[in-house]
């Protein structure tokens, strides 16, 4: 079962246990990753005057888009301004399978990892080999590492999986890093499948680096809307393929696009050219949503990490970092959470309700205990209006700000930090 419905699941049945006991369950929802704010209204009122546009498109994405996506990459990532090598698909997600479904090999995986990667490939009977990342290196993959790896498991067609900012750990690659990992690719002929869904909204946008720039003949970069402009809901990814091979791969998708889904949906194409066109207002969002995120972030992270027994990441991207429970690892397993998988089950249990993502779920093995925190759990558009209102810019004020936007979270660190310490007190059992 896909991860997603899995966590979906997990809670309405920790929902009607609740309910039997006259419980609420006013859950703490670190477990989902959405944006929080609202859609661009640029990319909104777009689609409205779009709506009436009913008939069919290319498999492959209206030229009008892909000619926007390849300049919208060009200026913000430094990619070639190439719209032949962009493919407008179902979301980074869906172009994700579609790639999958077409270019053979078997998948290596670093983990922690975001919670969709294995289940496709699971579902199309592709094996994969999960990478263990190092506290030594923030948990992000390194040149060494891989190359190891490629050496124990062998000859043959492989497809790196790498994601930066990264889900779930928030971090971001540099480009030396990115350089060496290149070099082992090169050497071996590894083809790279780059999530930079959450690019913009590295922290410090200026220092990041997409792998198409230093790996351009292997790399396939994927982003979209969901992340940046808060449209998750319109499912639409763009792919910039690779130098080589272009021609292949895109007949390839095309194929497969038009079997499978025909088009993505013409109106929402329309819509998304101004969502990729130059425009100030965007760069106004982006640079707004980017300092709520690392606002929102660094706090809570920083709150996680002042709890004992737990290691955290600092966030420099994205929606999420990584919490590792390790530290405590016999005092869970004494009290009854034997395996990674049944973290998250007891941190949501009553009374504590946190709702997290642990286990499989991210890579990780049974015996490797960590979770997942999404901190987008407020209201984005109020937010985002405060902050318009009122900008906050000492360290004090930005605090300030996140205690008066961002109680639920707080408060479910609060939860979390009792939970370690009923633990501790030997007072919860899950036996």
């Amino acid at each position: 079962m896909p991860e997603n419905l899995a966590i979906g699941l997990m809670i309405a049945r920790q929902r009607e246990k609740c309910s039997s006991i006259g419980c609420d369950f006013d859950y703490y929802g670190f477990a989902f990753g959405q944006s929080p704010f609202h859609v661009l209204p640029l990319l909104s009122g777009a689609l409205k005057e779009a709506a009436e546009n009913s008939g069919y498109a290319d498999a492959e994405g209206i030229f009008e888009l892909r000619q926007a996506a390849a300049g919208f990459n060009a200026r913000y990532f430094g990619l070639p301004d190439e719209p032949d090598r962009i493919v407008i698909g179902p979301g980074t997600k869906g172009l994700f399978f579609l790639l999958l479904s077409i270019i053979s090999g078997d998948l290596i995986i670093p983990a922690p990892a975001w919670i969709g990667y294995s289940p496709q490939a699971r579902f199309l009977g592709k094996r994969y080999h999960p990478l263990k990342t190092s506290w030594n290196n923030q948990l992000k993959v390194t040149a060494d590492e891989l190359e190891k790896l490629q050496q124990k498991i062998g000859g043959g067609q492989h497809i790196l999986v790498l994601n930066s900012p990264n889900n779930p750990t928030g971090q971001v690659y540099s480009r030396d890093e990115l350089k060496a990992i290149a070099r082992v690719c090169r050497k071996y002929g590894i083809i790279v499948l780059a999530d930079e869904i959450y690019a913009l909204t590295t922290f410090k946008f200026s220092t990041f680096t997409s792998m198409g720039t230093v790996y351009p003949e292997g790399t396939f970069v994927l982003n979209g809307l969901s992340k940046d402009r808060s449209a998750g809901g319109y499912r639409l990814g763009v792919c910039q393929l690779p130098e080589a091979d272009q021609r292949k791969t895109r007949d390839g998708l095309q194929k497969l696009a038009a079997t499978v889904y025909t088009n993505i949906t013409t109106p929402v194409q329309q819509a998304a050219v101004a969502a990729y066109s130059e425009n100030e207002s965007i760069d106004k969002y982006f640079s707004i949503t980017r300092i709520i995120h690392e606002m929102m972030g660094l706090y809570i992270s920083d709150l996680v990490a002042s709890i004992k027994g737990l290691r955290v990441t600092k966030p420099a991207g994205g929606f999420y970092f990584y919490v590792d429970f390790n530290d405590i690892r016999d005092i869970l397993i004494e009290r009854g959470v034997t395996e990674s998988n049944s973290l998250s089950e007891a941190l949501l249990s009553h009374p504590h309700h946190i709702a997290t993502v642990t286990g499989d779920a991210l890579e990780l093995s049974p015996n490797d205990f960590g979770a997942r925190i999404a901190y987008v759990d407020y209201d984005g558009h109020r937010v985002y209006d405060s902050f318009l209102d009122q900008t906050p810019e000492t360290k004090a004020e930005k605090d300030a700000f996140v205690e008066q936007h961002a109680q639920r979270m707080i408060q479910g660190a609060g939860a979390l930090e009792k939970f370690i310490h009923l633990l501790e007190k030997g007072v919860l059992s899950f036996r």
